[in-house]
């Protein structure tokens, strides 16, 4: 698999910036390295699209307002208002949320559950972990780092239990084989391409 190598500038906004243009610097980063990643497995669109409704005003402005640079705005938000308004508006819009695949169900013993997840939205959520871990770790960033992460939320997750299973895989083989081999996988394996 040739890699495709985009110039991704490092993220470094000065302190002295503007919250709003510090928030921005780092959606643009983040874009860039879903990009990045999404074209290296053939998901050429959806590297384009990512996460477009974050320059919405009710997800750029609150972003503006909540920024920290260590994590996502929008936890600051939930623990200022109790909710993020941002959150609520971005997965409702965004496909590689697994939250976005939750729905009622009909006769089962949960009244809510997620829904199976198409594999190419599950690629894309492992493209989007990776970069925000890369985006908010910077050098300490490790192949491990997103499944770590998943690792500390993933009792509250409501998924599809295939869903699950193959985004644990796909996060245990980058934590353990690294991001080449888990592209090629990803890419001829998972998405057929």
């Amino acid at each position: 698999m040739r890699a495709i190598e985009l110039h991704i500038p490092a993220l470094a906004a000065p302190e002295n910036q503007p919250k709003w243009m510090r928030h921005l610097l780092t959606v643009n980063h983040h874009r860039a390295l879903v990009r990045q990643h999404c074209f290296q497995i053939g998901l050429y669109r959806q590297g384009l699209m990512h996460d477009l409704s974050k320059y919405s005003p009710v997800e750029f402005l609150v972003g503006a307002k909540y920024f920290q640079g260590f994590q996502s705005p929008n936890n600051a938000e939930r623990a200022d208002r109790g909710y993020s308004s941002a959150w609520l508006h971005h997965k409702g819009r965004n496909k590689h949320h697994l939250e976005y695949w939750i729905d009622y169900t009909l006769g089962e013993e949960s009244p809510m559950n997620g829904m199976k997840m198409p594999v190419e939205y599950v690629a894309e959520m492992l493209c989007d972990r990776m970069a925000a871990s890369k985006t908010y770790l910077g050098d300490k960033y490790t192949d491990a780092a997103p499944l770590e992460y998943y690792e500390k939320s993933k009792t509250h997750y409501l998924m599809h239990p295939e869903t699950r299973a193959l985004l644990e895989e796909l996060l245990h083989m980058l934590a353990e084989q690294g991001e080449e081999k888990t592209f090629r996988y990803v890419k001829y394996h998972v998405l057929g391409k």
